[in-house]
């Protein structure tokens, strides 16, 4: 799908564990279903209130344009093309400003062919922070300084 970076089902494994700082905002760890990625997002919890243990898809895209073509980062309410937040329930759009190496991590007991690289990637949705860490090969799709759209949307269970 064009625009795509990453996309994946998440888990709420924890909320705040350091303690709330905020009135409005919590901070999420979770952990992903498909690629076994670690997720902290930080969540305006009171307009999308978020539980321990709901199940929630994360898509990161570069344009909410449905057919991928760039759009200037402004959403329109009166705009009648089709639009990717239709579809979701809470939309931030922020900027990565830090993609860091980690240490490889085993998946395997074995040689180097055993190992994938692991990355880290920091965005910021206006203050609300991210980081999404895991396979190297799940996040080379972003870049420092690139604008995303982080789309969020709860999985009734």
């Amino acid at each position: 799908m064009a625009g795509v970076l990453f996309e994946d089902i998440f888990d709420v494994k924890d909320i705040n564990p350091e303690g709330a700082k905020f009135d409005r905002v919590s901070r999420l760890h979770c952990d992903s279903e498909s690629f076994k990625m670690e997720l902290i997002l930080d969540v305006n919890t009171q307009i999308y209130p978020v539980d321990l243990g709901d199940k929630f898809r994360l898509s990161l895209v570069t344009t909410l344009r449905e057919d991928g073509g760039a759009d200037d980062g402004e959403y329109d309410p009166t705009d009648s093309t089709p639009n990717r937040a239709n579809s979701y329930e809470y939309v931030m759009y922020g900027k990565v400003y830090r993609i860091e190496d980690g240490a490889t991590m085993a998946s395997g007991g074995g040689g180097d062919n055993q190992h994938s690289p692991k990355l880290a990637a920091y965005i910021s949705y206006g203050g609300l922070l991210m980081r999404l860490q895991g396979d190297a090969n799940n996040l080379h799709a972003l870049e420092v300084d690139q604008r995303v759209y982080l789309l969020m949307k709860k999985l009734a269970f």
